[in-house]
């Protein structure tokens, strides 16, 4: 069974690569792993998604085993079953579905469901998540993530997606935020790996000044 906990415990960010393409899944994970990063997640709506994840997990291996490679906009059981049988560790998915949540714990998979409410929230626990990822952001600011930390679990992983930048970081952070995913400030399509690498390095710095 796979634990999040301990990969987020040094640098608490996911990069969230959607879009990217086999043919750079090897350069992100070096990139990523050189300014500190030890989580990564590739959306199943991207270009060959599963062979991306593939290489990305077979590169981690070379680079010591100290990555988490996970898969996003994970929807169904046969997705869990495929994101599974490519060497992927990690579950993260926009929306809260229960059934999807138990399968990818059954595969040992951690698991970061999509919530937006309480409710969810609560069903996403019920249903063994590790962690919370909080989607919209935009919607879900820094004053929400305080609200749901005053009812959830004490232990309850927060990890806040969609609007979060080197700016905001701190004020998460101060609320009660355990982490967070990034998307577009760390990675767009095409984006060369020397560009990634800035991106990288500079959220990375912003999160250890902000902690």
């Amino acid at each position: 069974m796979t634990d999040l906990r301990p990969w987020l415990r040094d640098l608490p960010l996911i990069a969230i690569l959607r879009g990217i393409t086999p043919v750079d899944a090897e350069g992100a994970v070096e990139t990523l792993h050189a300014a500190g990063w030890r989580v990564i997640e590739v959306p199943l709506n991207s270009p060959d998604a599963l062979e991306t994840l593939k290489r990305m997990v077979k590169r981690a291996k070379d680079l010591g085993d100290n990555l988490l490679i996970g898969a996003g906009t994970v929807l169904n059981v046969s997705q869990v079953d495929a994101i599974a049988a490519s060497g992927a560790k990690l579950m993260v998915s926009p929306n809260c579905v229960p059934e999807v949540i138990r399968a990818a714990k059954a595969k040992g998979l951690a698991t970061a469901p999509g919530v937006a409410t309480p409710t969810e929230a609560f069903a996403a626990l019920d249903a063994g998540a590790d962690a919370l990822k909080m989607f919209p952001g935009e919607l879900l600011p820094p004053t929400a993530v305080k609200a749901w930390r005053a009812v959830l679990p004490p232990l309850t992983l927060l990890l806040p997606v969609g609007g979060v930048a080197p700016d905001n970081i701190a004020a998460y952070m101060k609320a009660g935020a355990n982490g967070f995913g990034i998307g577009t400030s760390v990675y767009k399509p095409g984006m060369a790996m020397a560009e990634m690498a800035k991106c990288a390095t500079a959220l990375a710095d912003a999160f250890r000044n902000a902690h």
